[in-house]
């Protein structure tokens, strides 16, 4: 069974190669951002090891220092929420319920946190069917859409916790 840990400072190599694997889902980031994004996160999580991760996790909070168009959004929107800027999980840990454990170790933290709601946004245009359905089976529900960058469409999701 794989263990959840924080993600500490430190060498992020690993981190940055996993997530720049599923650049195209997410968005590319250098040692530098993904530092930084760590930095300003509400909460940071891996599965794994620093080197080979298997999984991970950044989430914000509605006051984090950060300028992500669809971060902004839900700012506009809600008071007091913890926005999922990204979940990646390599292609060799896949199927064995990672993603899912993350979120639920997120779900805990946020309703220990009294926000009470857990926001992100899924691909519509280029679809992402698999990231739709999963979304809907931790209880995920459309709370609106938008276009963030030309030629690309998302559906923005909130879900209530605690």
């Amino acid at each position: 069974m794989t263990e959840l840990t924080a993600i500490p400072a430190g060498p992020l190599t690993g981190l940055v190669a996993l997530n720049n694997a599923f650049a195209t889902e997410t968005s590319p980031l250098t040692v530098e951002e993904f530092e930084l994004l760590r930095r300003v996160s509400f909460s940071a999580i891996m599965a794994g090891g620093l080197e080979l991760p298997d999984a991970l996790l950044l989430a914000m909070d509605e006051g984090s220092d950060y300028q992500g168009l669809n971060f902004q959004w839900f700012q506009a929107r809600y008071d007091r929420f913890v926005y999922v800027d990204r979940v990646i999980v390599a292609q060799a840990a896949q199927g064995r319920g990672l993603a899912r454990k993350l979120y639920e170790q997120l779900f805990r933290e946020v309703a220990a946190s009294a926000r009470g709601l857990v926001t992100c946004e899924v691909n519509a245009v280029p679809p992402n069917p698999a990231s739709d359905a999963f979304h809907a089976r931790l209880g995920f529900e459309l709370v609106g859409t938008g276009s963030p960058h030309p030629g690309k469409k998302v559906s923005y999701l909130a879900r209530q916790v605690g």
